[in-house]
């Protein structure tokens, strides 16, 4: 292949339509995901805007398109953005990132479900692409839709360059599927990669399908539904002729690739230069909706830009950037769109041997992208319901650059405005029925939150602005804590550092912005403020223990949360006793439970085990998923204690000692990771030490796990420091 060109002046842009594109489709269609056209027209009528508050169901949800979607592509990623990438490797990340029956897939069984089929040859040892192949698993199972709706990534890191797009496309797909659904998944990927530089639909249309054979039925149903376009501007004689000619009972299976493809090509071409009415005919004609209208959306947001998203209803503000991507990096869970972007952009740069510039000094929310407000929404406490609202502006604390705004009106008393997005999941997000939420928080005590924060001159007196972050307690409550407050005149700025305090074992669930009139204020206060930067950085000081206020773990009130910020990657993952923190129990190598972020670099995480009847017991830090980590091993049947670093199939021991390994017995157990500097220690109950120490650059940030192989390990209190 060619080597790329340069990034285009507009991709970021472009990339943010395109990723923001892709959530509003999935959310759009979920509600109503496998109603027939007849049942959505009879109930919900044309679908032209939300309708989750209509169904009682959540608007931002966890799902298949959109996790996968952002997961898979990690694959670059991870192997730093290489060209010769294969579908092998694309492979390892699903084994890495995927916990079975919780994470990401739908969970439908052997022969049912296409990709939990081809997850099981892959954990069986057998690789892509022949874990996804018709040979291995049949055609009915290899050509479902499952493919297509991962697919649009690898478009949107190849920006104006469908050939590559549609290689990596063709590669990724064949881990779990074959035949039509490759050919789809190519064409859906090498459109998103053309809509970059190209607009035109029927240019579009001819590059992907350049693509894939003209003898497949991919090439064949397009082929019809332009041809049918051509004649009829009633999208509704398109979808006749889908139900004629490419319908679910033609083909078999759950959810097959041709249909659903088709939809996609119908939503397209009669929806034009229209975001919404192609959202609106994806999602009306019925069949896997969230997925083809997530498609639809994707490359209508690289094709028509911003601009085309923002040209219908505010299909942006009730979203708020939002995203939930349950994995096993667990501190990845809460996300949003911008992050999102910045992620692969930074993957496309690298593709092209290029470096991406990170806004505001690498900020984690920066606000940089026209209309992005990174999940920050007003807070609806009693004090503050209605008091303000949030968007983005550009210029008013620095030429050029970008904030959220937060305007707020008629402040006095204890009427404050706050706006905040969140640091974990919300209880009722945590028992979301639907795909698993599992997530760690994104931040922790001991870290440091900083801010710039300018008042709108046209405020009209003093205000008083604080930050804060609220953190569970006892019944999974809510308790607030704030940073010092800054009294801030109208224009003026000021920064802010801040340190997270201590929670006791609760996890924080969101950090904001507090805005007060002043105790002398002459009259309620109405106005605005910038805020330009939020970050949250640095390791924390933490101990991950069961709270003292969470209650009985089987009687009465007790809270969860606590329990929940730890990623359930094992058989059985239970609380512990009084002085207990987990009990992990697994039948095979490799049950674990992890927490943390993957931005911690170097610190020390210490914790005691009781090893019950187990192969081993494992300690991890710079935790990059399942598979990828350092370990201190504790091996009962050697006698030995090791300091592992996996990397996917490969482990390596790089130190090792003989050392009494005795079971039934709290053994105290630590491993700190200082650049490549590594040291593990394990001590007895007799004050009996053993110390490993090794040099390794495989891992160099990463959060923390523990674990055990084929049997049980209890866990007592966790504790994480810097070094």
């Amino acid at each position: 292949m060619p080597t790329p060109a340069a990034l285009p002046a507009d991709y970021v842009d472009r990339l943010y339509a395109g990723v923001l594109g892709k959530i509003i489709g999935v959310y759009l269609g979920r509600p109503f995901e496998q109603w027939s056209h007849k049942d959505i027209v009879a109930k919900l009528g044309e679908v032209d805007y939300y309708v989750h508050e209509k169904l009682k169901v959540p608007l931002v949800v966890t799902d298949d398109d959109i996790s996968g979607t952002f997961t898979f592509i990690r694959a670059l990623e991870d192997n730093a953005s290489d060209p010769r990438l294969s579908a092998e490797q694309i492979g390892h990340t699903w084994l890495n990132y995927i916990i079975k029956h919780r994470a990401i897939l739908w969970w439908g069984g052997m022969g049912v479900s296409t990709e939990h089929t081809a997850y099981q040859r892959l954990v069986d040892g057998i690789p892509a692409p022949r874990s996804g192949s018709i040979e291995l698993n049949g055609p009915v199972v290899a050509e479902q839709i499952g493919s297509q709706i991962f697919i649009d990534g690898w478009g949107l890191v190849n920006p104006g360059d469908p050939e590559r797009a549609a290689h990596f496309a063709g590669l990724a797909a064949s881990v779990s599927h074959d035949g039509e659904a490759i050919h789809g998944a190519v064409v859906v990927a090498a459109m998103v990669a053309a809509a970059f530089s190209e607009t035109n639909l029927d240019k579009l249309l001819d590059t992907a399908l350049s693509f894939v054979p003209r003898s497949s039925l991919i090439h064949a149903s397009v082929s019809d539904l332009r041809d049918c376009r051509v004649k009829h501007d009633d999208w509704r004689r398109g979808l006749e002729l889908i139900h004629r000619k490419y319908s679910y009972e033609l083909f078999g299976g759950g959810c097959h690739m041709i249909p659903n493809h088709a939809v996609i090509q119908l939503g397209l071409l009669w929806g034009g230069d229209s975001f919404q009415r192609s959202q609106m005919i994806a999602n009306t004609a019925g069949y896997d909706t969230d997925c083809n209208a997530g498609n639809v959306g994707c490359i209508n947001g690289v094709r028509l830009g911003l601009a085309g998203l923002d040209a219908g209803p505010d299909f942006r503000g009730p979203v708020a950037d939002r995203i939930l991507l349950p994995t096993a990096d667990g501190g990845g869970c809460v996300s949003d769109a911008a992050t999102q972007t910045f992620r692969l952009a930074r993957v496309a740069a690298r593709l092209r041997g290029a470096t991406l510039p990170v806004p505001k000094s690498g900020a984690r929310f920066h606000f940089a992208l026209p209309g992005s407000v990174q999940g920050f929404t007003p807070e609806h406490s009693p004090e503050s319901a209605g008091a303000c609202t949030v968007g983005n502006e550009l210029g008013n604390i620095r030429p050029d650059e970008r904030e959220l705004t937060v305007w707020f009106k008629k402040l006095a008393g204890h009427r404050v405005a706050r706006a905040a997005t969140q640091l974990f999941v919300t209880a009722e997000q945590a028992n979301m029925g639907g795909y698993t939420v599992l997530a760690s928080p994104t931040a922790y005590p001991g870290q440091t939150a900083t801010a710039e924060i300018k008042s709108c001159g046209n405020t009209t007196q003093d205000v008083v602005v604080r930050l804060y972050a609220r953190h569970y307690t006892a019944n999974d409550e809510l308790a607030r804590v704030y940073s010092a407050p800054t009294r801030l005149a109208p224009g003026a700025a000021a920064k802010w550092s801040w340190t997270l305090p201590e929670t006791g074992g609760h996890p924080y669930m969101d950090v904001g912005v507090e805005i007060a009139c002043t105790a002398d204020a002459p009259s309620a206060v109405s106005g605005a403020i910038f805020l330009d930067h939020l970050d949250l950085s640095g390791t924390p000081t933490l101990t991950l223990a069961k709270p003292a206020d969470a209650g009985n773990h089987w009687h009465g009130p007790h809270a969860k949360m606590w329990f929940k910020q730890w990623v359930n990657a094992a058989d059985n993952l239970d609380w512990g006793g009084d002085n207990e923190l987990l009990r992990i129990a697994h039948n095979t190598p490799g049950g674990l439970a992890l927490a943390g972020h993957a931005a911690w670099t170097d610190y020390t995480v210490s914790t005691q085990f009781n090893i019950h009847l187990a192969a081993r017991a494992v300690l991890c830090a710079r935790v990059g998923g399942l598979r990828r980590y350092y370990a201190l091993a504790l091996v009962p049947g050697e006698n030995a204690i090791k300091l592992l670093s996996r990397r996917d199939d490969t482990e390596t021991v790089v130190a090792t000692a003989a050392a009494p390994v005795p079971l039934y017995k709290n053994l105290a157990v630590s491993l700190t990771v200082s650049g490549p500097n590594l040291s593990a220690t394990l001590t007895l109950p007799t004050g009996e030490k053993f110390t490993l120490t090794a040099t390794d650059s495989t891992h160099a940030t990463g959060g923390i796990a523990v674990g055990v192989d084929s049997g049980r390990v209890n866990v007592f209190p966790v504790t994480v420091a810097p070094v």
